[in-house]
This record gives C-alpha cells, structure tokens and sequence, in this order.
C-alpha cells in the first residue's frame, strides 16, 4: 500500500515537471530512487522535440537524461592551437642546435634574464624545460634555443615555421641577480651559451663591463658569435681542436686572467655540469663569487617531480623553485652528474623510438 502510494507519487511529480506520459515508468520505487531522479532508460525522444526535466537538470533534448549526466563533447582546440604561441621564425644555428621565436606577448612582458619556460610540441608530447634565450616586449616574442639530444627536442626540432606549439608557459624560475655588479666574466659552454647570452646583454644594458669566454668543440658548432660581440667588451672563443679561435678549454683563458691579478666582481657560468664544476674549481682558489645554473638537470619545472634535486651547501634544494642559479662554491657537481646519468638509457631508447616514428612518417 505504502509502496503503491509512493509509485503514484512518483507519477504525480514527473506529470507536473513536465514529462510527457510516454516518459513516466509504471513502477517507480522511491526507496531506491528519489522522485526528482533523471530518469535513465526513458525512450528516445523525436529528434528536434525538447524535454523539461525535473527541478535543477534543466532543458535537455533527444533523450530523458540529465544534461549533467550526459558525456561531454570532445574538447575543441582547433581555435587554440590556430590563435596562440605561433612561431614567427625559425633558424638553425648548427647542425644539431635550432632557435625558434615564438609570439607569446604575456610571457615576453615579464621575461627575465636567467628564467625560463616549459614547452610541449603536441598535446601528447614530453615537456621540456627550456631557458629563455631573448624576448622582445613590444613585439611580444619569446626566443628559445635547444639541441636535438631526445625524442621531445626531435619532435620540437619537425615544426615548421609559422607552425604552433600546443603549450609554452612561463616565465619561470628566479631572474640571475646582476643588479650592482660593475664587472663581470661570463662563461658559457656549447648551447649553454643560448643561456649565457641574455645574461650578458642584462650586463651590458646596465653598463657593466663584461667578458665573455665561450666554448665549442669545433668550428662548425660556434654559435651567436655576433651576438656576443655586441654585448661583450672583450669576447673570447676556444674550440677542443682549435679550428676556431683559441684552442683548449673555457678555464685556459679564465685561468690566464685570474692569475694575472684581474678581478671580477662575479662570474657567471651556464653550461655542462662538468664544465661548470672546473670553472668553479678554477675561480674558487681566487675567492671570486662564481654562480652556477643547473638547469641542465630539470626536468618537471615546477618542484613535483624532483628530477632537479641537488644538495647546495648540504642542503637539499630544486633548480626549478629555488634556482637555477646556484653559488657554485656550494653545489656538489659530483651528485649532479651522477643523478643525470640515470636516465641515459631510457633517454636511448625513446630516442631510437622516435627516430623509427619519424623514418615511417618520411616513408
């Protein structure tokens, strides 16, 4: 009796909301369902025919489902990846290193020196931390320079200018202080003198006078001579088998300067891990403040996957969130290096993988 009564009130309530009879069941159990349920198994509906559901599910067409219990359509993002993060040039340094400028107002208004941004090719692609390499405020462009080392850099390295990046967030991580500094040293090694580079021109806004001392296996991989000339008032280039400059190691010529009594305020070094730790073995003997960026090891950018993890100063710090700059008289190298090699393999075979991807897509 009980049981009945709730049926036809069931009934009742669904007639008054709205629903055509066609839509109210023949038996309606309160107890399991409340009477303001949608209802689930309800016959279609005519096409263009409009339905009034109860209380709070709102209009909904075709079928008796709540609107809020029907799937979502596909996510559209056609309009995003036509409107935002174009690449406006593209150019290959050398061989193996590749600069594209991307139009990115918002990120090119608060762009530092010394910070960064994470890039991601395609929805599905690796993200990857890179430094920013210039940024232009009033064109809004944001310049970003990386080696094809990997299966997210090779992937990066096959869009074509005037091509789209699906994401480019930033300006990350904290700006290389160089307020105050009257003369600096700045030290950069293969494409970590795509990094090198905006710090120098800071210094050279500023009217601090700097230089530079860059390092390159040989000739064919030299890259932005002409813009470091420009910001640099002494420019020093070496190459492992000198075909290029000076033959030898960044720290040769560093060495040279320091033992001769010339002082700098500070130096500031960006390049691979082991050549960061001799040019900090190298300053350290003359007490000359020298900082380091680790940015070589991140991976995450945002402090949650702790790939960046080191120990500066017997603490345990992140590049992303705490740095990257570092002071390098505090930064155990030797930890760092041995943390990067850990992904060497895996890195090997997402690399071939992406490789035999590429070679299928050509064919």
């Amino acid at each position: 009796m009980q049981a009945a009564a709730l049926t036809a009130y069931g009934k009742a309530y669904r007639l008054a909301a709205g629903f055509p009879a066609a839509l109210v069941p023949r038996s309606f159990d309160s107890a399991r369902r409340p009477p303001n349920f949608p209802l689930y198994n309800a016959p279609k509906m005519p096409y263009n025919k409009t339905v009034y559901g109860p209380a709070g599910c709102g209009r909904y067409e075709n079928s008796g489902v709540c609107p809020a219990l029907r799937p979502r359509p596909p996510r559209r993002t056609e309009a995003r990846d036509s409107t935002v993060f174009k690449i406006i040039q593209r150019r290959e340094l050398n061989p193996t290193v590749t600069e594209l400028v991307l139009e990115a107002p918002l990120i090119a208004k608060k762009a530092q020196a010394g910070q960064f941004i994470i890039i991601r090719a395609k929805e599905d692609s690796e993200r990857i931390p890179l430094t920013i390499a210039g940024y232009d405020r009033e064109a809004g462009t944001v310049s970003i320079i990386f080696q094809v080392v990997g299966a997210g850099t090779m992937e990066l390295n096959t869009l074509p200018e005037g091509g789209y990046v699906h994401d480019f967030v930033g300006p990350l991580g904290k700006a290389t202080e160089i307020e105050g500094l009257k003369k600096v040293c700045v030290v950069g090694g293969g494409v970590g003198c795509a990094i090198a580079l905006p710090v120098a021109q800071a210094l050279h806004a500023q009217g601090t006078k700097v230089t530079g001392i860059v390092g390159f296996r040989d000739k064919d991989l030299v890259i932005l001579e002409d813009e470091f000339r420009a910001c640099c008032d002494e420019l020093i280039i070496m190459t492992d088998d000198g075909s290029y400059g000076r033959k030898g190691v960044v720290t040769v010529p560093l060495a040279e300067k320091l033992d001769a009594g010339e002082t700098f305020d500070e130096v500031i070094t960006i390049g691979p891990l082991v050549m960061m730790k001799f040019v900090v073995a190298t300053t350290k003997p003359h007490n000359v403040k020298t900082v380091v960026s680790m940015n070589p090891i991140m991976v995450d950018g945002t402090g949650m996957c702790g790939g960046c993890r080191l120990t500066v100063g017997g603490k345990t710090k992140f590049a992303c969130v705490d740095g990257p700059d570092f002071d390098g008289f505090e930064v155990d190298f030797d930890e760092a290096m041995h943390r990067g090699t850990m992904y060497k393999e895996f890195e090997a075979h997402a690399r071939e993988a992406a490789c035999n991807l590429f070679k299928k897509e050509v064919e």
